[in-house]
């Protein structure tokens, strides 16, 4: 299955719901009994959060751009309480198809799903045991791979560091990839850059416990700057933007590496962002709702993979960065990802999906 990378984010708009109502939608209107209604349920990020519930509202968009006959709305989740009582509320207004996002809503979609087992749901960074839940995983990393190879080639300083929003599976393996990525870059030109931040051989490192608050990822990146660190790459949704902000203010004193929804064009820091670990969230939302809306049956198994194969994960363009990294990093940069396509090079995480 191969699908396009896109990363629009245009048009968001924020559903609103109290825990154990039911969730107002954020609707095309029409009459809903004729339309194939596609629900998400946000995790505590919420939908602005500039990566994984953004990028999963903006497929689901798409989507409805695609087949005017879905019909979308979307209710956030403020804490983790929530996601039981919004994914039922949904069930009981009878859409078609309810997302989850984020691998942290696991537990609670499949609690649903089992009680529901006719009912379709779908869920983003994470595959579930029940067959009526559609999986939509991604191997981060491997483009993250290429962003440790980039960030070892641009560091003045010979440290770059890496921190996450908690310690789990979809934030780990890309920590894993971009640690990867340095190593191989300091195997193939001889050099000892360091990475802070992450210890893949104990899977130890630095984490906000936090999606949200972006004073905590500033707090944690400005700690690793202290270190020695002039390349960051936090992985920690709208937390990590305190991170972006304080390298833009830092007049270039130290750059950031974003993750999930190109940070170019998803948030503000653009001149401080060399690049983006980009999984394409939005592609594989919108290619499973539209299949579904149209009849087709969706597998469990295999699910969704994104690989760089199928691009659903890539390596954002470099934006403001384009004539700063040199044309032989970049050759090395797509040299390095043909081999992983390839199989040539190997990119192992205990974080990948299965």
């Amino acid at each position: 299955m191969r699908i396009v990378a896109g990363f629009a984010v245009g048009g968001l708009a924020l559903g609103a719901a109290a825990c154990g109502k039911a969730p107002e939608s954020n609707s095309s209107g029409g009459n809903a009994a004729k339309k194939y209604t596609a629900c998400m349920v946000t995790d505590t990020g919420g939908i602005d959060d500039k990566s994984f519930n953004t990028s999963a509202w903006a497929g689901l968009e798409a989507a409805k751009a695609a087949n005017s006959n879905i019909d979308i709305k979307n209710v956030p989740s403020k804490a983790e309480a929530d996601y039981e009582p919004n994914l039922t509320a949904f069930v009981n207004q009878k859409c078609d198809f309810i997302l989850a996002v984020g691998g942290l809503m696991g537990n609670a979609t499949s609690k649903v799903a089992k009680a529901h087992p006719d009912q379709q749901f779908g869920i983003v960074d994470a595959k579930l045991p029940e067959t009526n839940v559609y999986p939509m995983q991604f191997n981060t990393a491997q483009a993250a791979f290429l962003a440790g190879y980039v960030a070892a080639g641009m560091t003045k300083s010979g440290k770059v560091g890496t921190y996450g929003g908690a310690k789990i599976p979809p934030v780990t393996i890309f920590m894993d990839g971009f640690a990867d990525g340095v190593a191989y870059y300091n195997k193939a030109k001889s050099k000892n850059v360091q990475v802070l931040g992450w210890n893949k051989a104990t899977q130890n490192g630095s984490f906000t416990n936090d999606f949200v608050k972006q004073d905590e990822g500033k707090k944690i990146s400005d700690t690793l700057v202290a270190q020695g660190a002039d390349i960051v790459m936090p992985v920690a949704g709208g937390a990590g933007l305190g991170t972006t902000a304080a390298a833009q203010a830092s007049g270039g004193k130290f750059n950031a590496i974003w993750v999930d929804v190109d940070g170019c064009q998803s948030t503000q820091n653009c001149p401080a962002l060399i690049t983006t670990v980009a999984k394409n969230i939005g592609d594989a939302v919108k290619e499973a709702v539209t299949k579904a809306a149209n009849g087709e049956k969706l597998q469990h198994d295999p699910g969704f993979v994104g690989t760089l194969e199928n691009n659903g994960v890539a390596l954002a363009p470099y934006h403001d960065f384009d004539s700063k990294v040199p044309a032989d990093l970049k050759s090395e940069v797509e040299k390095v990802k043909a081999d992983i396509i390839a199989g040539t090079i190997k990119v192992e995480s205990p974080s990948q999906p299965k």
